[in-house]
Order: C-alpha cells, then sequence, then structure tokens
C-alpha cells in the first residue's frame, strides 16, 4: 500500500479508501496500484501526487543574532508566552530539564508519536496522542531515541533556548522512512492544536528531498504553502545541509548538440534516483551509459516508459507531462540493484537536442542522507541546492553560517542564482556547533541547517508574543513576520541581495524589533 496527496474540490466522498482530509483542498489516500488508477477518474480530484521521502538536514550562538537582548528583562523581556512553538522531527525527551517548568511539569502541550500504539488525533489514522496531563503522568516512555528533534526544540523553546516561555507541540515522526505526507499530517496536527489552545504558532521543519523541481509547484509545496496562510502561523524550514554535496547538475543544451550528465556512483546502495527537469517544448533524446561501458542505447520518448537491465542494475525511465501546477517536464530515472548494491563507477546520460527552444537542464540526485556525497555529479551546480519544502512560497527558508567567523557553512544549500528566479533563500542563522539540549540529559554541540532553523523558528515566537499576545501589532503573523526579518537581516558590504548564499542576510532580531517599535510609534 502507498501513500498519495490528492487536491480535490468539493465535498468527497471516496468509500474503500483509507482518506486523511487536511483541509478542503488536500487529502491523503492510501491505496494500491490499482486503486490509485481509478482515483484518476474521480471528478472531484483535480491531481495525485505520489507520497516522496524525506531525509535529517543532519547558546552563545544567540548573541549572533542579537537575540538575547531582546529576551532580557532589560531589554524587552519577551519570552515567547502565549505562543506554541510546533516541532515535527524525531520527537523530543520529555523528561529533559529543559522542557519542563519550575514546578516540574511538562511544558509539552500536545504530543503525537506516529509511530505509537494508542489513540491517534482526531482526523488521522494512526500513532499515540498525549496531553500534557498525560505526559506529567509518564506516558511517555521514549519521546526522542535519535535526539535530533530534542536538539532542535532546545535551540527554539527550551529554557536555555530562545522562546523558553511557548507552550510547545511536538510530532514525533517514524524516522524509518519520512515521507512526504507525514509532513502535511504534521502540520495540520500543530495547526488545529495551537488554534484550539487559541495560541499563535511558529512550526520548524528540518527535514527535505531532493526528488522535484525545486520550483515550489509540487502538492507537496504548495500544500505547505497554502497551511502558512491558515490561522496565525509561520512555518520556517530549513534549507538542507546539500551545499557541497555535488548533487545538482544545471547546464544548457542546444539544437543537434549533445551533454553528457556525468555521476558516479559509491558502494553500498542499493537503489536511488536520477530526476530530469526541463521545458516541455524541448525535445530530447537519451542514452544511458553504465561503469563497464555498456549501453541502454538510445531511448525515445515515442518509446514511453523504459524498463531495462544495465551493469547488474535495474533501470526505469519514466517521462512525466506538464500539469496544471507547472509547464516543466521531468524525466525520472530510477536504478535498483538486482543483486547487492549498484557498481561503483561513472555513469553518463547522455542527452541529444532535437528540437531545443529553450534548452536549460536541472538534474538532482538523492540527499546525502540517502547517498552520501561520495555519489554525486562530476561537474555539479552549487546552487539551487535547497531542499524541498523550503523551496515553498509562503514559508521562511534558511541556511547556515559559522558564527565564529561570518562565513556561509559550506554544507548550506544554495538558492537560484539567476534573478528573479522562484526558490530564494530568505535568511541565514549560525549552524555550527550549536550549544543545545541533548537527549538523555545534559547539553552538546550540533551542526546543520536543521539547527539554523530554530533560530528564526523562536525569533518569531518571540515577535508574535510583542505583536498579538501584548497587543502591539495583531497581524504580525505569515509572511508579515517574513518581511521583518529580511528587511533587518545584517548584510555584508559587496554583496548583492538577495543572495543565493546568503537570503537576505543574517538573521537580527535586535533590528527586527526596534523597526517594529519604530513603525508602531509612528
Amino acid at each position: 500500500m502507498n501513500e498519495y496527496i490528492i487536491k480535490y474540490h468539493g465535498i468527497l466522498n471516496l468509500e474503500g479508501y483509507d482518506v486523511e482530509l487536511l483541509n478542503e483542498s488536500y487529502a491523503i489516500v492510501t491505496t494500491d496500484a490499482a486503486g490509485i488508477e481509478q482515483l484518476y477518474h474521480h471528478i472531484q480530484i483535480e491531481y495525485v501526487e505520489p507520497a516522496k521521502k524525506l531525509f535529517l538536514s543532519r547558546l552563545d550562538s544567540m548573541g549572533y543574532s542579537c537575540i538575547n537582548s531582546v529576551k532580557s528583562k532589560s531589554g524587552m523581556g519577551l519570552n515567547g508566552r502565549g505562543v506554541a512553538i510546533g516541532v515535527i522531527d524525531s520527537g523530543i525527551d520529555v523528561t529533559h530539564p529543559d522542557f519542563l517548568n519550575p514546578d516540574g511539569k511538562t511544558r509539552v502541550a500536545y504530543f503525537w508519536d506516529m509511530e505509537g500504539i494508542g489513540t491517534p488525533p482526531v482526523g488521522f489514522l494512526f500513532g499515540a496522542e498525549y496531553d500534557a496531563q498525560q505526559i506529567d503522568s509518564g506516558a511517555i516512555q521514549n519521546g526522542d531515541t535519535v535526539g535530533h528533534g530534542t536538539a532542535v526544540s532546545g535551540i527554539a523553546a527550551g529554557n536555555m533556548g530562545i522562546a523558553s516561555g511557548a507552550s510547545i507541540i511536538v510530532v514525533k515522526l517514524n524516522l524509518r522512512e519520512v515521507r512526504s505526507t507525514d509532513i502535511m499530517r504534521g502540520i495540520k496536527y500543530v495547526i488545529d492544536r495551537a488554534q484550539s489552545m487559541e495560541m499563535p504558532c511558529a512550526i520548524n521543519l528540518s527535514f527535505g528531498t531532493n526528488d522535484g523541481s525545486h520550483t515550489g509547484d509540487s502538492l507537496f509545496e504548495t500544500y505547505i504553502s497554502d497551511m502558512a496562510r491558515r490561522w496565525k502561523s509561520v512555518i520556517v524550514c530549513a534549507a538542507g545541509n546539500e551545499g557541497y554535496s555535488g548533487h545538482h547538475f544545471e547546464e544548457k543544451l542546444g539544437p543537434v548538440e549533445e551533454l553528457n550528465v556525468d555521476f558516479a556512483t559509491a558502494a553500498h546502495i542499493s537503489r536511488m534516483y536520477l530526476s530530469l527537469w526541463k521545458n516541455f517544448a524541448d525535445r530530447v533524446s537519451y542514452e544511458l551509459i553504465g561503469p563497464s561501458g555498456r549501453s541502454s542505447g538510445r531511448l525515445t520518448e515515442v518509446m514511453g516508459r523504459l524498463d531495462t537491465v544495465l551493469d547488474g542494475v535495474r533501470v526505469r525511465l519514466i517521462y512525466g507531462q506538464p500539469n496544471h501546477y507547472s509547464d516543466r517536464q521531468e524525466v525520472y530515472l530510477q536504478f535498483e540493484a538486482i543483486n547487492g548494491p549498484i557498481p561503483n563507477g561513472i555513469w553518463t546520460l547522455r542527452c541529444y537536442g532535437e528540437d531545443i527552444v529553450e534548452g536549460t537542464f536541472n538534474v538532482w540526485l538523492p540527499n546525502i542522507g540517502a547517498v552520501t556525497e561520495r555519489t554525486a555529479f562530476l561537474e555539479p551546480s552549487v546552487y539551487l541546492t535547497m531542499t524541498i519544502p523550503s523551496t515553498s512560497d509562503n514559508v521562511i527558508s534558511v541556511g547556515g553560517y559559522r558564527g565564529s567567523t561570518g562565513t556561509i557553512s559550506a554544507f548550506s544549500g544554495r538558492g537560484n542564482h539567476f534573478e528573479g528566479c522562484k526558490a530564494q533563500l530568505d535568511i541565514v542563522a549560525p549552524a555550527e556547533n550549536i550549544f543545545t539540549a541533548k537527549a538523555g540529559g545534559g547539553y552538546d554541540a550540533f551542526t546543520g541547517t536543521s539547527m539554523a532553523a530554530p533560530f528564526v523558528t523562536g525569533s518569531a515566537a518571540l515577535m508574535m508574543e510583542w505583536g498579538i499576545v501584548r497587543g502591539n501589532d495583531i497581524f504580525l503573523y505569515g509572511e508579515r513576520i517574513k518581511a521583518f526579518l529580511c528587511r533587518n537581516a545584517v548584510r555584508k558590504e559587496n554583496v548583492k541581495y538577495p543572495n543565493p548564499l546568503w537570503g537576505y542576510g543574517a538573521l537580527n532580531l535586535c533590528e527586527t524589533m526596534e523597526d517594529l517599535i519604530y513603525l508602531m510609534r509612528r
């Protein structure tokens, strides 16, 4: 059984299917291949998208972002009280002192364990939900066995972190296989719970994938963009750690030209994909050459879907088609070893320009978390390496920098380098050696854009406390939060902004709050 995202209209009536309604336009359907074929003919369904797999984008630093002075009693005394912070991640260590009130009771208002056995939240089909009373009674035994969610939560909302007075809503994902549909469920759950508590909410997402066009037009991305407009909320996404991975290839193909897309495969990988996106008007044929030099022969779109074996690897090539959200075409190659791993060596996807109108090619390999940096293009592009869903509209996409030197982290996902294009990074925050809560007790240093995103999430919570909870700016959420953060980010001289590496600059909460106060007093 597989999961699919569907975009629909009207009152959805699908008898015989497992359906989870996310809102009036999006739902998740679980079915087999035969069942999904029938859905394509359902009059209320506008589009169907398979769920994608996502991977983790693996506090003196608050000083770099000018957060301490905003929190201090001599400053504004903000701590996020009256705001909910949603963390959709590996869970949280509910016993850690960083998430306990002075009386020893939990600061976690709700906890949905997607792997748990128990009563799922209303409207969902699996997992176990716990409220604060159940958490205090010891109902959760293993809140976070990985520690990533605990570290992220510690930065955004821990007692030693940024929004130390905020209520916390946790969604613990099934890390054996994180799907785009699980992130969608988590967002709906957090917003529903925050709305029931009558609290504005800031949601932190530190998972991403390379499987898509990176232009914000998948159902996964458009759903997140839509939900970012719901309630009094803001969604913050880590830009991922693909900056130096070598997993993006970009080139231009001219008429009657050949373009070689060369990539190396490392040991111990049994399956992977290659996702190529181009203008649908461009007519191209392809040839795949394995490490042994054997060729698939020339493949044309007229031949349709290809299923062949090359160097002990089953290769499926699927030609996508434009839909009413995008005029781009995806050519998707799926690799799966028949016995053992995919062989080490250099593969070549040779592209033949037959009728070229525009000619731009963007190709992605899976995330580092799936194939490591040893599987990579031989001539990669560092640009457009932000992972999905940080490419969504209406979210705050966060890259990372090294606070001690003021330089961009080599791993930080980059935005597009073409002016005016989609998938521009918004802002950067400290991402290296961040001291935060450690699952099992104590504190440790963590690195990655996963650690940069919660700086922005926690800062957004402080802004919403000042604006919404204290009544200074009751509409301070969503795109308004992003606009003020970007406007007041720290920018370097002789650097053009917005910048693919820096976005609009480095997070600076002091300047942001001073700007808000100045505008309020005018």
